[in-house]
């Protein structure tokens, strides 16, 4: 690698370092980060803030405005605090049953939409229902975190970095239905009981309070009943374009803004009351994360690593494809997974040739799709879902730091990975 690529290195552990540590403020450790990146000309204004390759991905960005915007309004109306009184008498007020039950909504849901959207919809139900059973909310947020991670690698939708797969694979929304979402049944009955392990602790059961929650009416929760049919159906709208995006070519981000803009001019929500809820902080961190990984593609350092992971591996199916799945998994873990599966995309596709160009090979496309949406768990930044969560903590004063992520999330891929790494193996490779 060349002086300069050494040098971004260097620049990206030192944030990085900050970050893990919380010796300063993460947006500061990332806007340090950034900047100092185009001190150094590892990247410029050109590339850092209009190049859909290395830089800022304004598509997350806007995607999170317009979706914080409408959480904001939908806030309002009470549905929030409606949700959290139903899932706690669901849950007949045990900690365990209702985190099973959020983490399996969760799921669900990311599969549909964006993991990003679904843990802005469920974060406000979790504070509400845990203040309500005097749960810690901390291990709740991550594990939905967590389950959007792994809800998402179901669907061509459900994770950014599969929609550039299938674009650069040719792979269409039932092939990711076909082979990923059977898996992804698999590890979340996994990560289910592995939520009775890691989070055992938090775990408390207050029989009193538990009785006052089976006492309430949730009905009675709904503030203003007008507001909530309108939010309502410019979420479902949006929702709907979301599912539709193949069909419809609309971008998730114009989508959430036009319904966000929607909703504010349609209802007596005034604009202040409409950003109050935007997490200001966490978009300025995206931002200089962006900047800071972008440079490292744009001098060249992610695509030596990648090529030098997999040049040993050419004309060997089977240990191209579990190393690249493990090796996709440790490199997400660290590095935002949009622009390393940008960078892997044409490797990958060229592995594909090399290995016959058909249906066989096509295994690993779904190696790399599993490593870098499964590896955003290991850490508090590996995926866009992480870092929101640990923002909207931040902004409710329970914050999630670093370390008391990771710790869980080392283990939950480690465990995933693992169940996936049989699975590509006895489906396509035995």
């Amino acid at each position: 690698m060349t002086a300069l690529a050494w040098l971004s290195v260097a620049v990206f552990l030192g944030a990085y370092a900050l970050i893990a540590t919380e010796r300063v403020h993460r947006v500061a450790a990332a806007l340090g980060g950034a900047g100092i990146m185009l001190l150094i000309h590892a990247t410029d204004a050109g590339s850092a803030f209009f190049s859909e390759r290395t830089g800022i991905d304004w598509n997350v960005i806007f995607l999170l405005l317009g979706m914080m915007i409408i959480v904001g309004v939908l806030k309002q109306t009470g549905v929030f605090e409606y949700l959290a009184i139903w899932a706690a008498k669901r849950a007949g007020g045990r900690p365990y049953r209702l985190m099973v039950l959020l983490v399996v909504i969760t799921a669900s849901a990311s599969a549909l939409l964006d993991n990003v959207t679904t843990v802005l919809l469920v974060a406000p139900v979790t504070f509400l229902v845990c203040e309500r059973l005097a749960l810690p909310v901390a291990p709740f947020l991550i594990a939905e975190a967590m389950a959007s991670n792994i809800g998402g690698t179901a669907t061509l939708i459900g994770d950014p970095p599969n929609i550039i797969i299938a674009s650069r694979g040719g792979l269409s929304f039932n092939d990711f239905l076909v082979h990923l979402a059977p898996l992804v049944v698999v590890l979340m009955v996994a990560f289910v009981g592995l939520c009775r392990i890691l989070f055992r602790k938090s775990f408390r059961y207050d029989e009193d309070r538990a009785a006052e929650i089976m006492q309430l009416d949730e009905r009675e929760a709904i503030a203003d009943r007008r507001l909530l049919w309108q939010s309502l159906a410019v979420l479902v709208l949006v929702m709907a374009a979301f599912v539709l995006h193949p069909i419809l070519h609309y971008e998730p981000s114009v989508v959430a803004i036009l319904g966000a803009g929607v909703l504010v001019a349609a209802t007596k929500v005034t604009t202040e009351e409409a950003i109050r809820e935007v997490e200001w902080p966490t978009l300025v961190f995206f931002a200089g994360l962006f900047v800071m990984v972008g440079a490292l593609v744009e001098t060249g350092v992610i695509e030596q690593i990648s090529r030098a992971a997999v040049s040993v591996t050419e004309g060997r199916l089977g240990l191209a494809t579990l190393g690249l799945l493990w090796m996709s998994a440790g490199i997400s873990a660290i590095v935002d997974n949009i622009p390393y599966v940008a960078t892997m995309s044409p490797i990958v596709a060229e592995l594909v040739q090399a290995n016959g160009g058909n249906d066989h090979a096509q295994v690993l496309w779904w190696a790399l799709a599993l490593g870098a949406d499964l590896g955003g768990n290991a850490t508090a930044v590996g995926a866009a879902a992480n870092v929101v969560v640990i923002g909207i903590a931040a902004r409710n004063r329970t914050p999630i730091g670093f370390w008391e992520f990771t710790k869980y999330g080392l283990v939950v891929t480690f465990v995933t990975v693992a169940i996936a790494t049989p699975y590509l193996w006895l489906r396509y490779l035995l």
